[in-house]
């Protein structure tokens, strides 16, 4: 599978802590009722072999909803579940050496901040960018801000499709309009709301039109 630029328009990225009363499978599963367009399995908590149960059952579903499905940064366990492909950041393993490991079929996502990472990436072949953060985000602490002149200068810089993440809710993401991005990465706007099916058809129509601006 390649990555489809409209596959990219709502990027959906896992967080079991705020799983409760459902599992995060069944959580993906309202996501995807939602209408989200692409997952990714980020579980920095889990060990290796709960992970890969996890990777196996996420796949399934995905592969039963014709959603592309790739693993956060463990090429390994996209190897053993034959998931879509990676996303890999700026601290792991080059899109090369991923695309030498995993050949020429599988989607390679590759985080970047700046214009040179980005354009590096492209380069060492990338499928997408995911860029950010764009927004304060209590996900990753540690994730540097991209302010909206950046955004949209990586955008210009690649012609490979950019995906923005970080601290994206339905009522900022009207603010990335114009920018030049084909999607956003969520987190806890939809996996830490309480209807999670509504979280997502909402919003996917505020990404629609922000994307079509």
């Amino acid at each position: 599978m390649k990555c489809d630029k409209k596959d990219l328009l709502l990027y959906a990225v896992t967080d079991s802590r705020w799983t409760g009363r459902q599992t995060l499978y069944e959580q993906v599963e309202e996501a995807i009722k939602g209408g989200i367009t692409f997952l990714q399995l980020r579980e920095k908590d889990l060990d290796e072999g709960s992970f890969l149960k996890e990777a196996e059952k996420m796949r399934d579903l995905c592969r039963k909803n014709q959603i592309p499905f790739i693993i956060n940064d463990n090429v390994d366990i996209a190897l053993k579940t034959g998931a879509d492909g990676v996303h890999v950041g700026q601290e792991d393993m080059e899109a090369q050496d991923v695309r030498r490991i995993l050949g020429e079929d599988k989607i390679i996502g590759v985080s970047a901040r700046t214009v040179e990472q980005a354009v590096k990436a492209q380069q060492q072949g990338a499928d997408y960018l995911g860029v950010g953060s764009v927004f304060t985000t209590g996900t990753k602490l540690d994730a540097g801000h991209v302010s909206y002149g950046t955004l949209k200068e990586i955008c210009r810089s690649v012609t490979i499709p950019v995906i923005a993440i970080g601290g994206i809710t339905k009522e900022n993401v009207k603010e990335l309009s114009g920018s030049g991005i084909c999607g956003v990465a969520v987190v806890s706007a939809l996996f830490a709301q309480e209807d999670i099916r509504k979280a997502a058809a909402d919003l996917k129509t505020e990404v629609e039109k922000a994307v079509a601006l």
